[in-house]
């Protein structure tokens, strides 16, 4: 059976407790890493699934592989070389603006080099392929490899998805994103973002005054306009998702989405909620969601309100990663 192939860092999260009170609130240790996320929630929905990353040869990186194996994902592509796992620090707690500190310089992955995985094996029984635009931000070396992930895909004709996640404190290597995203855009069939991901990844232009309008309708029609522009851009591009999530301490998080596919733009219901519970993979989740419904050929509408559910779930969910069931998703996509 044909898999769904995500390429990303598997990472160690660390996460102290906001509160004061440590004996109550223990330091916790997480696995994460964006692409590892969405497989945990496919294999978590019975898509078969498999994940490639580069860890160290100890007994900690194994492990972290059980851990994705109890998971249900397969890790035979994961391959083995350098000394230390990439981590980062995230404070617990529902602000969505938390501290957050990346520790990834010279881990396994950060030293992977085009030409040290064999695409062509990996890629043998993969009918999609997952990657965010993390990878590319953490060096020139790592954007060559995705580069060179992307044109073997390509050549395969596997389906490309990528997640338009801009995170600013890794564009540290000398190049702005958008002098590394599009050429990396070209190849994929899904783009998941924001209005100012793209803005910021793809160069697509973007209202700076949108938030004058104090309007969700203004947002939405944003996402479409963006939508249009991206897929004119980039000629392979036909299915595009625009994520929005705005949290005011004064009022409730509202969070909706919209898909464009088939010249149609479809929005998610809107959700709302008083309180966060850990804020980290929502995004993942929602990425996640889209390929569930777009590998099954379900209905456009259908796609976006899973994608949305699993995306609002997750945010009322310790760790990096879902534990959510499809019934669960349902009955939160239906407000039950």
């Amino acid at each position: 059976m044909k898999k769904i192939f995500c390429f990303g860092e598997l990472l160690l999260r660390l996460s102290p407790s906001a509160n004061e009170d440590l004996a109550e609130q223990p330091m916790l240790v997480y696995v994460g890493g964006a692409e590892a996320n969405v497989a945990t929630a496919l294999a978590g929905w019975n898509v078969p699934v498999k994940y490639c990353t580069v860890l160290p040869d100890n007994f900690m990186s194994r492990h972290m592989i059980q851990y994705l194996e109890y998971k249900g994902i397969y890790t035979s592509s994961i391959l083995f070389a350098g000394k230390r796992i990439g981590i980062y620090y995230l404070e617990r707690g529902s602000d969505l603006k938390g501290s957050v500190v990346y520790d990834r310089e010279h881990s396994s992955f950060s030293e992977l080099k085009r030409g040290m995985i064999d695409w062509d094996k990996v890629f043998q029984d993969v009918s999609w392929f997952n990657l965010s635009a993390i990878t590319p931000a953490l060096n020139a070396n790592l954007a060559d490899v995705c580069l060179e992930a992307l044109e073997a895909a390509s050549k395969k004709d596997i389906t490309i998805s990528l997640d338009l996640n801009y995170r600013s404190r890794l564009w540290q290597y000398g190049k702005q994103p958008v002098e590394v995203m599009p050429q990396l855009a070209e190849y994929c069939d899904v783009l998941m973002g924001n209005i100012w991901s793209a803005n910021t990844l793809l160069g697509i232009p973007v209202d700076e005054h949108v938030h004058d309008h104090k309007s969700k309708q203004a947002y939405l029609d944003h996402a479409k306009a963006t939508s249009i522009e991206i897929v004119n851009k980039f000629p392979r591009c036909k299915t595009v998702a625009n994520t929005f999530r705005f949290d005011n301490p004064e009022s409730e998080l509202q969070y909706y989405t919209s898909l464009y596919m088939n010249g149609e733009q479809y929005e998610s219901p809107e959700f709302s909620a008083t309180c966060v519970v850990d804020r980290s993979g929502s995004g993942d989740c929602f990425m996640a969601g889209l390929i569930y419904g777009i590998s099954k050929a379900h209905a456009p509408q259908d796609i976006i309100n899973y994608a949305a559910a699993a995306a609002f779930g997750k945010l009322q969910e310790l760790g990096d990663a879902t534990g959510q069931d499809r019934l669960t998703i349902y009955k939160l996509e239906k407000g039950q």
